[in-house]
């Protein structure tokens, strides 16, 4: 890539949005020119607006520490100042559905880190391995909102990282029926224990919205493009339990699947070890090498072992046999904020950029 692309954090002083600007420091490609929030922190300089609350495990970056903060609503100031932006807002639904909206239309694309237009039928919502042909969806939504750059492409929740790109690459032998129970890091309510100390020592069973969203947005990466649409995919069935638990960082999943026709663990194990997507293709900065890592112990993948192999970007698998009632059970891990939130985003934007859709 010859071209740097300038680009914004809008939502920089959240979980997601301190993992953003790790990510973007020195990135190869993308210079971080604009951040911006909500109007309690615009003016100030990005240290005065986090002030105590910087919570990554790394010191902030120096060159972002004296950038003064935009109010994320003046939408014409931060456009002018960017090539598109990541968004990472918390705001209801429907404002951020019209903010995300509103950048789209005045020609910044979108990489958003949201859940509001996840739903949305001519959004894509693409884990770049999995779905990556998804992006050619940007063509008809671009025909709705009357624009020529603009747009809004979204990343998935981050705790079907731990499971979706174990199945995806099964489709082939029919994946018909998933039970999942996901254990999700703190950080994923942009939590540390020192901001929730409740968490230590405990297990909530309880994320709102978090089961909804993990039984149906795999419908939509199984989906196929129809009439200027996503159409949702029928199957596979998922069901789900998530439960919060006391971990910094790292979402787990134990899944139980059946199908079509039964795979040997043999051919599964060999897909896994050996699958890659378009980011291996295209060797874009952020794609892992191994995508996914199956591991042989009976003991792996342990989150805090395993959650950051290739920064934080590689799915460990493990403990996959077979089960009396289903076909097979598993067990995989994924780093909820890297993977799982601002790192999938920068890998959708690496390869949005490398297919065209920045231009």
């Amino acid at each position: 890539m010859n071209k740097k692309f300038n680009v914004g954090i809008v939502g920089c002083t959240g979980m997601v949005g301190q993992r953003f600007m790790t990510l973007l420091d020195g990135h190869p490609w993308f210079n971080v020119t604009c951040l911006a929030a909500s109007p309690r922190s615009a003016g100030k300089t990005y240290t005065e607006a986090v002030g105590n609350r910087w919570a990554m495990d790394i010191p902030m970056p120096e060159s972002m520490k004296d950038m003064m903060v935009l109010d994320a609503s003046n939408v014409e100031e931060v456009a002018s100042k960017v090539d598109f932006i990541f968004c990472a807002v918390d705001m209801p639904k429907a404002e951020i559905r019209a903010l995300e909206e509103a950048y789209a239309k005045a020609e910044c694309p979108v990489v958003s880190n949201n859940s509001a237009h996840r739903g949305t039928a001519d959004v894509p919502m693409i884990i770049p391995e999995l779905n990556w042909q998804h992006e050619a969806i940007i063509h008809d939504q671009r025909k709705r909102l009357g624009t020529k750059r603009g747009f809004v492409a979204v990343k998935s929740n981050c705790s079907l990282q731990s499971y979706v790109p174990a199945l995806f690459p099964l489709d082939k032998f029919g994946v018909k029926d998933v039970l999942v129970t996901t254990y999700q890091a703190i950080s994923g309510a942009g939590k540390t224990f020192e901001r929730w100390p409740e968490m230590v020592d405990n297990v909530i069973p309880y994320i709102g919205g978090e089961e909804e969203k993990s039984e149906q947005e795999p419908l939509k990466i199984w989906g196929k493009m129809e009439n200027g649409v996503i159409v949702n995919a029928t199957s596979p069935a998922f069901t789900a339990q998530c439960l919060r638990v006391p971990v910094t960082n790292g979402h787990f999943a134990a899944v139980f699947v059946r199908f079509e026709n039964k795979p040997s663990k043999e051919e599964i194990i060999e897909i896994w070890n050996t699958f890659s997507g378009r980011p291996q293709e295209l060797q874009l900065p952020s794609a892992p090498k191994q995508f996914l890592k199956y591991f042989e112990e009976d003991n792996m993948p342990q989150t805090k072992l395993h959650r950051d192999l290739e920064g934080g970007m590689t799915v460990s698998l493990g403990r996959l046999r077979e089960d009396s009632q289903y076909d097979y059970k598993f067990v995989g891990l994924s780093h909820n904020t890297l993977r799982g939130a601002a790192g999938g985003a920068v890998l959708l934007a690496e390869l949005l950029c490398a297919d065209g859709y920045m231009d």
